[in-house]
């Protein structure tokens, strides 16, 4: 998909920062991050090298599940500051030549949200959300479950009906069969687009239709089942009717069509299941412009299926534009998935900044990624994420990735914040903190800005076909190819030396990127634990 120069769209291999903004930085000591504080670390943003900035959901919410239950889609929520605040920081992200993205939450609002009190005595917007009538004995309508476990139902005695919800009760599910309620939707997406932001990441992209029939979903054989704890409730099903319909693809080509109208924004959207089914490989003329599954935030096991796994996924699907992410807000962080202590591994963290930075797709780098910060262990009074309260002690929440940024190792709160925090910040983090690893030049910081900085200079490593090499062991090797260009990146995944046979490519000279030990001799490439090679042809 190419602009109307026949230049390719911004997003296009463009990498896009995560900002969780409540824990990013506090601009007004109240402990909490603001817009204040965002605009205050836009040098630090732009000085990594991203091209755009994700926005966790910014809109009035009484946080039940932290601004993912929005209570007014056309305000911003009071923590962060005001609209003005908002339009400040747009304008200083845009002056210094970086996209805002919004993270919008279309398909539940509040159960505070007007729309959801007008509908629950039956006004204007009655079947803006999904109703039913209880079974004879006063049960949910059918079987399905929530994603926080248990019936995805529940009863409101004002209509004596229940009301449809895939995460929390206080997340009523939006009806997006309704054609006013689909206008509606679409216009908040006209209001933030007029006020200058550059897209969305669409939450729960998957699931914006139901089935009107209310058809039970199947279950799941016993031995076919997650052994992800906290959703094994929601596991013991196959969630085909009550999201991840086909017809999903269409809503998403409207929003997509929405967007475009406004001309060089970008609209992806998380694909947390039903991949191939509701639109995660579309192509960007058919549903949005890319999406991101789960695939690689699930992976606990660092190997080269890690990746070529997938991008298996994608075959049958040449068209289509992938949105690359190890890590979010929603799960363990990547550095202790694969095997950091709680102080952190610069090794490992700058081998994953490399492959990631690496992979086709336009790249999403969550905030604290680039620093290598591990997951925070929290006790059970510390905790705010409602699903880790449900599920303690065998999962504690996805708190533990959304604590405080470590701005400065010898301020109290590590200089996030003069106030208490909303979130402990990890003791470990104080040698993460970007004021110790703006002193090491072999820190993971100073690895992202060096690679990203290299990258620029690089279209193959943005735009470039890839296609994966055949390799055994901890090996993983590709090619990045476009317009003559032609990269070679080899990683040791593995705890062990490895040797990558450079048959083939003996004309390819070591490009300066490398991390770890590896070298080229004799018509073979050595590589120590953990370590990257790149070449060009």
């Amino acid at each position: 998909m190419e602009g109307p120069d026949g230049t390719a769209p911004w997003w296009k291999g463009a990498v896009v920062y995560q900002v969780y903004i409540r824990s990013f930085f506090d601009g007004n000591g109240d402990g909490q991050g603001d817009f204040a504080g965002l605009a205050a670390k836009l040098d630090y943003i732009k000085a990594l090298g991203v091209d755009a900035i994700w926005l966790s959901p910014i809109h009035p919410s009484p946080n039940r599940d932290w601004g993912y239950d929005v209570s007014d889609y056309e305000d911003v929520h009071p923590d962060y500051g005001s609209l003005a605040d908002f339009d400040h920081l747009l304008k200083e992200a845009h002056a210094r030549g970086l996209k805002v993205v919004l993270d919008e939450v279309l398909c539940h609002s509040s159960d505070e949200h007007p729309w959801f009190k007008d509908s629950m005595f039956r006004g204007e917007k009655s079947d803006w959300y999904v109703w039913a009538d209880p079974a004879l004995d006063g049960t949910a309508p059918n079987n399905w479950l929530s994603v926080f476990g248990g019936p995805a139902w529940s009863y409101q005695p004002a209509r004596r009906q229940h009301y449809h919800h895939k995460f929390l009760r206080q997340q009523p599910k939006l009806n997006w069969q309704n054609p006013a309620m689909r206008e509606a939707g679409l216009k908040v997406i006209d209001f933030w687009l007029k006020r200058g932001v550059d897209g969305y990441r669409l939450d729960v992209a998957n699931g914006f239709l139901h089935d009107p029939a209310l058809t039970p979903n199947p279950a799941v054989p016993l031995d076919k089942r997650s052994d992800v704890h906290w959703a094994d409730a929601d596991n013991q099903q196959e969630h085909l009717f009550d999201c991840n319909l086909p017809e999903n693809v269409g809503v998403l080509e409207q929003i997509r069509h929405r967007v475009e109208a406004y001309g060089g924004r970008f609209v992806f959207g998380e694909f947390s299941e039903g991949y191939e089914r509701a639109g995660a490989y579309a192509a960007p003329d058919e549903g949005l412009h890319g999406g991101y599954t789960f695939y690689m935030l699930r992976q606990k096991e660092l190997s080269p299926a890690f990746v070529t796994g997938n991008y298996a996924l994608l075959e049958g699907h040449p068209r289509h534009w992938p949105v690359v992410a190890f890590s979010n807000h929603d799960v363990t962080r990547t550095a202790s998935r694969f095997g950091a202590p709680p102080e952190g591994d610069h090794e490992l963290a700058k081998l994953l900044l490399a492959l990631l930075f690496s992979l086709k797709g336009t790249v999403c780098l969550y905030q604290g990624e680039e620093l290598g910060l591990t997951e925070v262990d929290l006790r059970r009074d510390q905790m705010r994420d409602p699903v880790g309260d449900l599920y303690f002690p065998v999962f504690k929440g996805r708190d533990g990735c959304r604590t405080p940024m470590p701005w400065d190792a010898d301020a109290a709160n590590f200089g996030f914040s003069t106030g208490t925090p909303w979130l402990p910040l990890g003791p470990a983090h104080r040698g993460l903190s970007v004021s110790e690893q703006e002193k090491d030049e072999g820190s993971a910081l100073m690895f992202a800005r060096r690679f990203l900085a290299f990258r620029k200079n690089h279209a193959a490593l943005i735009r470039g076909e890839m296609e994966f090499l055949s390799v055994t062991g901890s090996v993983l090797a590709f090619t990045r190819k476009l317009a003559g260009e032609t990269v070679l990146c080899v990683f040791n995944l593995g705890r062990e030396d490895s040797v990558f046979d450079l048959a083939g490519f003996n004309g390819a000279a070591a490009l300066d990127i490398a991390c770890g030990a590896a070298q080229a001799k004799d018509g073979a490439l050595r590589l120590a634990p953990l370590s990257a090679w790149f070449g060009i042809l």
